[in-house]
This record gives structure tokens, sequence and C-alpha cells, in this order.
């Protein structure tokens, strides 16, 4: 069966150290015109770039890998696409879903389970507001934790923090846990006042006191609140990009 979207696309990258499970996932991937193929790789640092540099949607994930296992792939990543392990082990699944992956499936692949997965990324993907849906330097939301609530000015945000499912907002001396995902955050606000620091942090730049050199390239910021930030060094080259005269 054949699957058309023109909405939605998922760009996907396989990421195995066999060439023939790479062919094979490749060759099923065919069925599905809304997922786009967009690299494989073979090795962990081989994935890094390829998620990095093609802003991929999706990695289909082999565990056992010469180098790195999946798992130490997804850790030093900055910012997590879906993940759906695909791996000869089912002794793995509990650890692959404590790292949020959507699914798991054994080799070899079978078509039905592979379509299921797919359906569940597409359905859960969250989608980039348009610029007028950014929640701005004046947007006020409200923030529930436990039996206290907060209604909270977007620009008096410091920090933003990724807690397992959970994410911690830092702002006038406390910091309650709200469940929503880091990338759902980073969706939501404007890239003109927040930046992505590093896998589990955002920043709010207007908060930024201090930016000093750090190991390999990188940097540490101190923020108004006294915290400092590592962020790291793909993002550093980002910051200097984007903040430089």
């Amino acid at each position: 069966m054949s699957y058309s979207s023109t909405q939605n696309q998922l760009k996907a990258c396989i990421v195995d150290d066999s060439r023939l499970a790479r062919a094979e996932l490749r060759r099923l991937l065919e069925a599905f015109e809304f997922v786009t193929v967009v690299g494989e790789a073979a090795t962990a640092d081989q994935a890094a770039d390829i998620i990095e540099r093609s802003e991929t949607d999706l990695v289909l994930l082999d565990i056992q890998m010469p180098d790195k296992n999946g798992f130490q792939l997804l850790e030093e990543l900055d910012s997590v696409p879906h993940v759906v392990f695909v791996t000869a082990y089912d002794e793995y699944a509990v650890r692959a879903f404590e790292v949020n992956a959507l699914d798991y499936l054994t080799k070899p692949v079978n078509p039905k389970r592979l379509e299921e997965a797919l359906l569940k990324v597409k359905n859960s993907r969250v989608e980039v507001p348009g610029d007028d849906e950014l929640l701005q330097e004046e947007s006020r939301v409200f923030v529930k934790d436990g039996e206290r609530c907060w209604f909270v000015r977007v620009g008096d945000i410091d920090l933003i923090e990724s807690n397992g499912n959970y994410a911690k907002v830092y702002f006038d001396d406390v910091h309650p846990m709200i469940h929503k995902s880091l990338n759902y955050l980073e969706n939501r606000l404007s890239p003109d006042l927040f930046f992505r620091a590093n896998r589990s942090q955002i920043i709010n730049l207007k908060r930024v006191e201090k930016v000093d050199p750090w190991f390999g390239q990188a940097m540490k910021i101190e923020l108004a609140n006294g915290a400092s930030v590592e962020v790291s060094r793909r993002r550093s080259r980002e910051f200097r990009e984007n903040l430089s005269f």
C-alpha cells in the first residue's frame, strides 16, 4: 500500500552499521511518500553530522554499532528528533522508551509495524507555529506546578531546562516543572528572544550578562540570575553568526 502526503513530510535518517539492513529499510520506506530519506549512516558520528546538517525529523536508529551505540548518539545531539529504534535485540526496549523513543522495532522489520511507527511519528509531530503565533517578550503564560500557579511574562523567563519528559522554567527565583518537552517550547518561543544553548537548555538572550570562551570553541554564558550555561560547539558557532556585527 502506498501513502501519499504533500504536508507533514518527514525527513528521515537511517542509522545502522549493516549496509544490507540500511538497504532493506530504505526499500520498505519507499511505500510511504510522506517520508524522505535524507541520509544513511554506518556510525554515530556520521549520523550526528547528517542529523544536524539536514534538520532531520526522524531517526531510524540501530543500537549496537562499532564506535558508539544509539543511546550515546542521542546524548551527544543538541536537539533530538523523533526516534524509532530498529534493532535485532529486544532487551533494550525499556531503556529506549526512557529516552522518549516513539517506537521500537525488531529485525527483520515487519512492514505493518513500520507503518504503525511512521504514522505514530507523523501524528505526534509538533508543527512549528507561524510567526504571529510565537510567544513574544510581552506575552504572558500560565504556569502550574502542583498546587502553585503563576502568570508569567515571557520576557521574565531566564532559562528553560529539560528534565526527562518535563521542562524546568526559571524566573523570579523559582523554577517550577511543566509537562512540556524542550522541543515543543523552543517552537513556541521567539528566536529573537530565546536561544537553544545545548541539548537540554534554552536561554533568554536579554538575560545574558557575560560570555566567555570555553573548551573546543564552545562558550560559557552567565545569566542575570547567576546561572552558568555551557553552549555546545555547534550552537556557539550559530550564536556568533547570528549575534555578531
